[in-house]
């Protein structure tokens, strides 16, 4: 059985950080690509990072250089370092695997970043 469960998320001001996890159940993590979603209110989720088995990471172009996607095959956990934060990386951040499973999304872990 697999399922993902985040956390990490919380109030913050702009231009401060956060670090997200994302514990991961199930034998196989190891071999699955992971990727970091986000929702914002009234817009669709969309990937922001991802990470290959083999550790070779992508990023979309909004959070390039302010975002690092790390892994821990061991702990069987994925990571979000989110630093320089705008208000528009205001969302719910969800784990899922890449691409992802419906059957496996989580409840997600709300990030708010607000002055």
């Amino acid at each position: 059985q697999v399922q993902f469960v985040e956390s990490g998320g919380g109030l913050v001001q702009p231009g401060g950080s956060l670090r997200l996890s994302c514990a991961a159940s199930g034998n196989f993590f190891r071999y699955y690509t992971m990727g970091w979603y986000r929702q914002a209110p009234g817009k669709q989720r969309e990937l922001v990072a991802r990470i290959s088995n083999i550790d070779r990471t992508n990023y979309t172009d909004s959070v390039k250089g302010r975002f690092t996607i790390s892994r821990d095959n061991a702990k069987k956990t994925v990571y979000l370092q989110m630093n320089s934060l705008k208000t528009e990386d205001t969302a719910v951040y969800y784990c899922n695997e890449y691409p992802f499973d419906p059957r496996y999304w989580g409840q997600g872990t709300q990030v708010t970043v607000s002055s």
